[in-house]
């Protein structure tokens, strides 16, 4: 399975989703083309950054292409980032957030959940390649 990612600007549940990766979507997947995106401090580029990080990507899914995730929120996807107060923020599993460019805390903040939207009305699940789901078969 992949390690998933869900983009952001703002945080809580009036958040505005603007895509998510299904694959290496930990803060060590941005290397390179995508630490424009956890070193933004403007909306815009932040927005150009995660357009450019997922475009291209057979994993991307962009908000005209639906919520790809079989659950609600991203309380269950690997790792959110949201720009907001002029930085990027990282979170890992919905718990605590921390500078994205900055080294990911080694302990999360248990009793630290985040809020996020709840997606259930733009779900358009799926399985394919943005799923970042492996089917083995024989």
């Amino acid at each position: 399975m992949g390690t998933r990612a869900d983009f952001y600007v703002g945080r809580g549940e009036k958040a505005e989703w603007i895509g998510s990766i299904a694959w290496d979507g930990y803060p060590e997947g941005f290397k390179d083309k995508g630490m424009s995106v956890l070193n933004a401090t403007s909306e815009a580029n932040f927005r150009k950054a995660v357009k450019a990080f997922i475009s291209g990507r057979r994993d991307g899914t962009t908000p005209d292409m639906g919520w790809p995730w079989p659950w609600d929120s991203s309380h269950t996807t690997d790792y959110s980032y949201a720009f907001d107060e002029g930085r990027t923020w990282g979170t890992n599993w919905g718990y605590g957030w921390w500078p994205a460019n900055e080294k990911q805390p080694e302990e999360r903040e248990e009793n630290v959940k985040v809020s996020f939207p709840n997606m259930k009305d733009r779900a358009n699940v799926t399985f394919g390649e943005r799923s970042g789901v492996i089917i083995l078969g024989g």
